[in-house]
């Protein structure tokens, strides 16, 4: 996993800030997905040596501006000259009516597929490496606090264990190192797990923006490698926190 920060601004964006916008790389599989979108989004990206030919999934919080407002010039670029081959997005039930006004007003005609999907508490995505899931947490409007697990992946295969039991190299290798079971030509039978060591952990990605503190945040980041977590306001504005829904750094 990489994190690029493309904006960390609250809803006004500064000459050294944009507004929100977190990218997570998976090099392994050329593949990126986005978190939030703010205006200027897409300007980011060509700052950054992100690729917009890999996005493939985009995870909207809320449907306040300052966090969806670069997301119809993000699709439409793609469309023109990103060779982007689809993307599924995911967010509040508003963002699907929110997209097809924006599509419908503006007469763009994207030249891949989108679908869009609505966010609920728990496992909204999953395939065979990783598990996308989201919580409520607690602002002004719906908003959704995302987690991205990365599943465990066997240890290392002992090549040299192998050939000691006599097992041939070739495609059985491949099923031992996930640590499956494997029935050989002689009739013996071998336990992957036996040839590997300690599995890998995966690591676990967390993303909670806009929120005050609540027991939502806390569940989303138990346990994680990395939270990334607003703060608004600093522990003297507290009060201002409370009643605006944001955190203060003390919160987060």
């Amino acid at each position: 996993m990489q994190i690029t920060f493309l904006g960390t601004s609250s809803g006004v964006p500064t000459r050294s800030r944009n507004v929100s916008s977190i990218a997570l790389r998976l090099p392994q599989r050329a593949e990126l997905w986005l978190f939030d979108c703010g205006e200027g989004t897409q300007h980011q990206f060509l700052r950054s040596e992100l690729k917009v030919s890999q996005l493939s999934r985009i995870f909207i919080t809320h449907m306040h501006g300052d966090h969806v407002f670069g997301l119809m010039g993000l699709l439409a670029s793609c469309g023109l000259g990103g060779n982007v081959k689809s993307i599924d997005l995911y967010g509040p039930p508003a963002l699907e009516d929110y997209l097809q006004a924006g599509l419908r007003y503006s007469q763009t005609r994207l030249a891949y597929p989108m679908k869009v999907y609505q966010s609920r508490p728990g496992v909204i995505y999953e395939d065979d490496e990783y598990v996308v899931s989201c919580g409520y947490l607690k602002h002004r409007v719906t908003a959704f606090g995302y987690r991205v697990t990365e599943k465990d992946r066997p240890g290392h295969f002992n090549v040299e264990k192998a050939k000691a039991l006599g097992i041939p190299p070739g495609p059985i290798y491949g099923k031992l190192k996930q640590g499956e079971w494997v029935t050989l030509s002689d009739g013996r039978k071998i336990n992957g797990a036996d040839l590997c060591g300690a599995p890998q952990i995966g690591r676990k990605f967390v993303y909670c923006t806009d929120t005050v503190f609540c027991d939502g945040a806390v569940e989303l980041a138990e346990g994680a490698d990395l939270l990334i977590h607003e703060a608004t306001f600093s522990h003297q504005d507290a009060e201002m926190a409370f009643q605006r829904l944001h955190s203060t750094s003390t919160m987060a």
